[in-house]
């Protein structure tokens, strides 16, 4: 039997005239690996903080078992600024000792990139105080792994890690022995790492068993029995059900729960998207040419970040842009925002970025644009616009979209100063959707936000017809969001992944691999020689032939799916149909496996 290690028995918290927690009773045993949910400013932070005793209840009490220990990672770190990073994270630890740690040397490799901390001016000798906000939470973070804990409590972890940090700090939290209890809004991490899920919500905290999808279902069918959530949210809930059954690539173990229940819940729910649908739309809002690059080079100050890139941005196109820090993805956006800004004029170092005539672009970037704090919420978004048309005949008011995006009638009427950062962020994207753009670039768009509002964006840009590129660290909304992964991986260079993040995950380690047996003695006679330059764009140029056949493939697909549905009730037709499109999935096999082996010798 799993051993108590935390009891919360009917706590209460109250803010103001507020009550974030109301009686609440609670328990955390040896093992549980435990995800926190809910909207922002529903008292999450509050019930993990006293949860590891760190901020008292007004009624009710926190017990801890004896001798327990337990690592929190807060917010806001309490590292020394005159110290080391040495001091905080190795401590007294010897370096003979701490690299022979295979714990240790795990964790810096895993949140740094290596044991001599590449990204850091002198390493381990780096002082804490000049860092940045993002540096200073992955020292907090190994610090807190590398200890030994009973009970690991977490708020937000996966905040400024990328796609490669979060993957492997899921896998490492798999393998520790310690319970863990987590507050994060990235839903592929949830379904990763956690066995059981807490939704806080006005007051109270709903219990469910198993990971995100377990929890979705669950909550999907509990709010359809009791009939106690409006009918949007019940919907916007067995649409991402949907979108999890229907197999998102991310998910990498099959749901718990039942699966007849789960059919029988989504029977009539569509499909997220109707991509035909929408990429004809998007044509003619776009026309043909949106975006497209021939032979440019991108630079950060005297820094190379792309160079001869030829890509098209087409009508219709959802791309997700992945990448290692640094790699130029935001730097890409900002090159194609400038010369749209100029209509073509602004152009690159080098080559020429052509931009659509019609395109309106709408640029949501890191940083939350300043509003005047005595606007309210309403007022802000009236002044873009009264309407907006989201396409397909939905037109929808300022207030019916503020709705949409979590602010009810009341909260429309909040001023902006009084805003939390995340409720910002919200009215950022919100304004942005106003303006009608039919090109959208979103860097980093799940900064701040809840999973409910992540779930109203993202059903929002289901029917948004448009071209659109998303730069995200969160894998889960990129897979939800987008059809096709784009990679930058450092070497002036991006590449199509017919198999998206997984593929990504993939090629980052070989090429950690390959870095780390370069640094290793030269190689023994006889090795094989390297690839000549010649080979290399002979590959290129195959390469961009297999992605236009790829592209030629997808569109043959769409088309048989529509004639599918057209004809369902002719099945011989059906039958037709369905044997041209596993056809078409054995060319688009053979094409991705020779594109990856292409893509090793243009590397």
């Amino acid at each position: 039997m799993a051993v108590n290690l935390v009891n919360v028995e009917a706590v209460s918290k109250v803010y103001g005239t507020r009550a974030l927690l109301d009686a609440v009773s609670l328990g955390v045993s040896e093992g549980d690996r435990i995800g926190v949910v809910g909207r922002n400013g529903d008292g999450k932070t509050t019930l993990i903080r006293m949860l590891a005793k760190l901020e008292e209840a007004d009624t009710g009490r926190v017990t801890h078992s004896g001798g327990l220990r337990a690592g929190v990672l807060t917010q806001h770190d309490s590292l020394d600024p005159e110290a080391t990073v040495r001091h905080e994270v190795i401590g007294d630890m010897a370096d003979h000792e701490w690299a022979g740690d295979a714990k240790v040397r795990d964790v810096l490799t895993g949140l740094f990139g290596g044991l001599d901390l590449p990204g850091f001016e002198k390493g381990l000798d780096t002082v804490i105080g000049p860092l940045s906000g993002g540096e200073r939470r992955r020292i907090a973070l190994a610090q807190l792994l590398i200890a030994e804990q009973d009970l690991i409590v977490l708020d937000e972890p996966t905040n400024h890690l990328d796609v490669e940090g979060i993957s492997w700090l899921a896998g490492h939290l798999r393998t520790r022995r310690s319970a863990l209890v987590c507050v994060t809004h990235d839903r592929w991490f949830l379904d990763q790492v956690c066995t059981r899920m807490w939704d806080v919500q006005r007051g109270d905290v709903y219990e469910y068993e198993g990971g995100y999808s377990d929890y979705v279902f669950a909550r999907a069918e509990r709010e359809r029995i009791a009939a106690t959530e409006e009918a949007k949210r019940q919907n916007l809930m067995r649409k991402e059900l949907a979108w999890l059954r229907r197999g998102a690539p991310a998910r990498t173990s099959k749901p718990r729960y039942r699966i007849e229940a789960a059919n029988e819940l989504i029977a009539d729910v569509p499909p997220p998207r109707d991509t035909s649908e929408l990429m004809k739309f998007a044509s003619a809002r776009l026309g043909k040419t949106v975006f497209d690059l021939k032979d440019v080079t991108v630079q950060a100050g005297p820094k190379v970040l792309l160079k001869h890139l030829t890509w098209q941005l087409g009508p219709g196109d959802r791309i997700g842009l992945v990448g290692v820090n640094g790699a130029g993805k935001t730097s890409l956006l900002r090159a194609l925002a400038a010369a749209a800004r100029s209509q073509g004029e602004e152009q690159p170092v080098a080559g020429e970025v052509v931009v659509g005539k019609t395109v309106k672009l709408a640029y949501l970037s890191q940083e939350v644009a300043e509003l005047d704090p005595t606007w309210r919420v309403l007022q802000a978004v009236q002044q873009v616009k009264d309407r907006v048309d989201l396409g397909k005949g939905r037109e929808l008011t300022a207030g019916q979209l503020c709705e949409q995006f979590g602010f009810g009638k009341e909260k429309q009427w909040t001023p902006v100063g009084d805003l939390s950062g995340g409720e910002r962020r919200r009215l950022q994207i919100l304004r942005l959707l106003m303006d009608e753009p039919n090109v959208l670039f979103l860097d980093e768009p799940t900064n701040d936000l809840d999973i409910e509002t992540l779930t109203q964006l993202e059903d929002v840009l289901d029917g948004w017809p448009g071209s659109m590129v998303v730069i995200s660290h969160d894998r889960f909304f990129i897979e939800r969001t987008t059809d096709e992964v784009f990679a930058l991986l450092g070497d002036g260079a991006l590449r199509m992944l017919p198999r998206g993040i997984d593929e990504y995950l993939e090629r980052r380690h070989r090429m950690e691999e390959a870095a780390a047996a370069s640094a290793a003695p030269a190689a023994a006679p006889g090795a094989a020689p390297a690839k000549s330059s010649a080979d290399a764009r002979a590959a290129k140029k195959e390469l961009q032939k297999i992605e236009r056949q790829l592209d030629k493939i997808s569109e043959k697909e769409t088309k048989l799916h529509a004639q599918i549905a057209e004809n369902a009730t002719d099945f011989g037709r059906v039958a037709q149909l369905d044997a041209e499109l596993r056809e078409l999935d054995g060319e688009r096999e053979e094409l991705e496996m020779r594109w990856l082996e292409l893509a090793e010798d243009a590397s």
